[in-house]
């Protein structure tokens, strides 16, 4: 099958752990394959936030707040799949207590230090060492070689957890979601026979979209920088650098996921086609080939978004919750 032959339509996701989030229309899915082999699944109605109020709407403003909302979304799809992981550890071993608030809490603060640590190396780091440089007078140069080091970064940090078997295995579903939205957006029925013969390259990727940040910060940093120069009449500081240059991040990634719409509506135009061609090589390390069980969860959780009964056998979350424990024989003398 051809992806070319395909159409754009409203419909996202995100790999989790062991699982797919499917997101379309007012309606958020997610599907975890537990260790038993089932299918949970946890629906969620949600309205976006563009069309909740209308100054959002707004180009480049209705994408920053989709970043941030994307955001949200995605941490809470990461951490139900870790609560079906944890519910799945303590049935296969009655004898472990009850983490509750606590596994909560352990898990904000990997998710808040994970924050904190990626700010620094992917943000902070790449300022400091053009600093060192001694270019900080020269706006371009600066941001050219600051934007090489992030780039660098980004490259080899992709490239480093996918070596990890449990990354890899997020990479499997991820490239699962993919072939999904493109059988979908191909017209071709919601199965695995039709999903198996879809590429797991996708133009309207987060993978694509963080290289489209990358480098189209290059040049509006360069602006932002020449424009302090010239206002204050001397370069920044790395600290002042550092604060204006997240300050203008929220433009950037609206920028950005304007970019990203624009090339999946214009997927099939030639030059669109050249454009996004180094993102889509970048998803030969953020994606890998799926599973046919991996497939299975992802068009669960895409039959599920888009209010359709899934053939795929499941169950709902609150259900398979509130099972009690397998009971475990004593041993006896």
């Amino acid at each position: 099958m051809e992806e070319s032959r395909t159409e754009d339509l409203p419909v996202g996701g995100q790999a989790v752990i062991e699982g797919v989030m499917m997101r379309a229309e007012n309606r958020i899915v997610t599907a975890v394959r537990t260790p038993e082999q089932e299918i949970v699944v946890r629906e969620q109605e949600h309205i976006p936030w563009s069309r909740r109020f209308g100054l959002l709407r707004m180009p480049i403003l209705r994408g920053a707040v989709a970043f941030i909302e994307m955001m949200i979304i995605g941490l809470q799809t990461l951490n139900f799949s870790a609560d079906v992981a944890l519910q799945s550890e303590r049935r296969s071993m009655p004898e472990a207590q009850e983490g509750g608030w606590k596994d909560r809490l352990a898990l904000a603060a990997t998710l808040v230090s994970s924050l904190a640590i990626g700010i620094g190396v992917f943000f902070f780091l790449p300022l400091a060492a053009a600093q060192a440089t001694g270019s900080e007078r020269d706006a371009v140069s600066f941001n050219l070689l600051a934007g090489l080091v992030r780039t660098c970064l980004l490259l080899l940090y992709l490239y480093g957890i996918s070596r990890w078997q449990e990354i890899r295995r997020v990479f499997q579903y991820h490239g699962a979601e993919h072939k999904s939205i493109f059988t979908l957006e191909a017209g071709a029925d919601l199965t695995v026979d039709e999903a198996r013969g879809f590429g797991r390259l996708h133009p309207r990727c987060g993978t694509s979209f963080l290289l489209i940040v990358v480098l189209l910060s290059i040049l509006v940093f360069a602006l932002v920088d020449s424009a302090f120069i010239d206002v204050f009449g001397h370069p920044q500081s790395l600290l002042e650098r550092f604060l204006t240059h997240l300050s203008v991040l929220p433009f950037i990634s609206g920028l950005s996921f304007e970019l990203l719409k624009l090339s999946g509506r214009k997927r099939n135009h030639p030059v669109t086609k050249l454009v996004i061609r180094p993102g889509l090589w970048l998803q030969r390390i953020t994606t890998k080939e799926p599973s046919d069980d991996q497939l299975e969860v992802a068009l669960v959780a895409l039959h599920r978004a888009l209010g359709q009964t899934s053939p795929l056998t499941h169950c709902d979350w609150d259900e398979w919750r509130m099972r009690p424990a397998p009971v475990v024989p004593s041993e006896t003398s």
